[in-house]
């Protein structure tokens, strides 16, 4: 067992390795690039198709945009935007914030590609539904003789989808945030509770489609993103002091890796081991070229395609860009980075305890579970359309069975085992999503070309 735990670590360490990261970052620089900026040159005309501006109820899909964006973020903001962001500064100091930020603005030109093929290139389940995702842009974009990439895609989605390592997580959270410092003994018993309660939640939601999850999503979301801005704002006022200090060191820090060992050998030492580390949390945060996203926003009511890529693109602003610049923030201005041993969630809490020393950690736990809650509603999505391509869209109500019963064993066990194919399998779908969506991306630029046209004539 030993040995298959090793195995299954070197594994997911391979997987989230330099090889991943180059073709995550080096393909969507190669996207930006392609593009010439453009998404972000549209990003208000995003913001006005978010808000619904050019909704029409007779496009065809299941959800709205803004259902869309939020379903996809539901999965993409959680333990990556909380407990992530501590990992990364604890480890690599301030200025790994700074490349997180970098792999973000990649990320939203990855995000505006493939979730624009998800669009251009929909096909359809063995039920003659609509449906959208990179195993349907690789089958319908690139031909039938792809069709193996996508099934490697769907076959990795299947266990790349299970939320071991999110309920694994948030039992934790809840254990050591909100029952311990209670005087509650932890243990089987209640994790078996927690579990449960989770599967209770969950099942009342996914059972019902992604039209309930798009619609749970559209509410939980939103409101959770601004609890924890206000939260953190709270935290920043009270070390306003330090504030531009701080902000200042994430991009002095970027370039001096201060906190790594000197025997690193990538890019000559220490500052390549930083990069890799603030790059690899941003892309493991908001998920950007992954390809769980365009499954999302491949249900999506339009038949413009580039209006749901830009509508994706603010994903990874939202996701990196402000949650987890404010869970940065909130560490580094406390100084609790430097003062205690605690790493992940716990050091999140101990910032938050700092300023809102009774009530502080409880408003985090609240955040957390939320945000934790409403990815397991968009991750069992996900694994369903990969039954569905795999298997038929008859059979895709047995994954959730089983989906809801790996919720138990994440609540009840640490099976780090799990935990790292989990992880490693999931990168794994990185490699069919990237490849198609560069070999695709001149379509979506002749596609960019000609909407443009048609905004102007309109």
């Amino acid at each position: 067992m030993n040995f298959i735990n090793q195995l299954l670590s070197e594994f997911s360490s391979l997987a989230w390795g330099l090889p991943l990261l180059i073709l995550l970052i080096g393909g969507g620089l190669y996207l930006l690039i392609r593009s010439h900026f453009a998404p972000f040159r549209y990003l208000g005309h995003a913001l006005n198709i978010l808000r619904g501006k050019y909704d029409d109820p007779n496009d065809p899909g299941d959800i709205s945009h803004f259902q869309a964006l939020t379903t996809a973020l539901s999965a993409t903001v959680g333990m990556g935007n909380i407990a992530g962001v501590a990992v990364a500064i604890s480890i690599g100091g301030p200025g790994a914030v700074f490349w997180m930020w970098l792999s973000a603005i990649i990320g939203m030109s990855t995000k505006f590609f493939t979730s624009t093929l998800a669009i251009m290139f929909r096909g359809k389940d063995s039920n003659g539904d609509i449906q959208g995702g990179p195993m349907y842009f690789i089958t319908e974009g690139l031909g039938k003789s792809w069709k193996p990439l996508a099934v490697f895609f769907s076959f990795c989605g299947l266990i790349g989808a299970l939320p071991v390592f999110n309920v694994n997580q948030l039992t934790q959270a809840l254990n050591d945030i909100l029952l311990i410092p209670n005087g509650v003994e932890v243990g089987l018993k209640t994790n078996i509770i927690i579990g449960l309660i989770l599967i209770s939640i969950t099942a009342l939601v996914i059972l019902g489609g992604i039209k309930r999850i798009g619609t749970v999503a559209s509410r939980l979301v939103p409101s959770m993103v601004f609890l924890y801005f206000i939260l953190v704002i709270i935290i920043l006022i009270a070390h306003y002091d330090v504030l531009g200090y701080y902000l200042k060191l994430i991009f002095t820090d970027a370039f001096a890796a201060n906190y790594y060992p000197k025997d690193d050998t990538f890019l000559g030492g220490v500052l390549g081991a930083l990069i890799l580390h603030g790059i690899k949390r941003g892309a493991f945060s908001n998920e950007a070229g992954i390809g769980t996203a365009p499954m999302a926003h491949g249900a999506a009511k339009t038949d413009e395609p580039i209006r749901e890529g830009l509508v994706a693109m603010l994903g990874p602003a939202i996701d990196t860009l402000v949650v987890c610049t404010l869970t940065a923030l909130a560490i580094l201005v406390t100084g609790v980075w430097e003062t205690t041993s605690n790493n992940g969630v716990s050091l999140t809490a101990s910032a938050f305890a700092d300023v809102m020393p009774v009530y502080g950690k409880y408003l985090l736990l609240i955040c957390i579970a939320v945000f934790s809650m409403s990815s397991l509603f968009s991750y069992s999505y996900y694994g369903t359309k990969c039954m569905a391509f795999l298997f038929g869209a008859d059979k895709k109500h047995y994954y959730n069975y089983f989906y809801i019963l790996s919720i138990l064993i994440g609540a009840t066990t640490s099976l780090s085992m799990m935990i790292n194919l989990i992880d490693g399998v999931f990168a794994l779908m990185a490699i069919p999503t990237m490849v198609a969506t560069i070999i695709l991306a001149p379509k979506v630029t002749k596609e960019l070309k000609r909407y443009t046209k048609r905004m102007k004539a309109s």
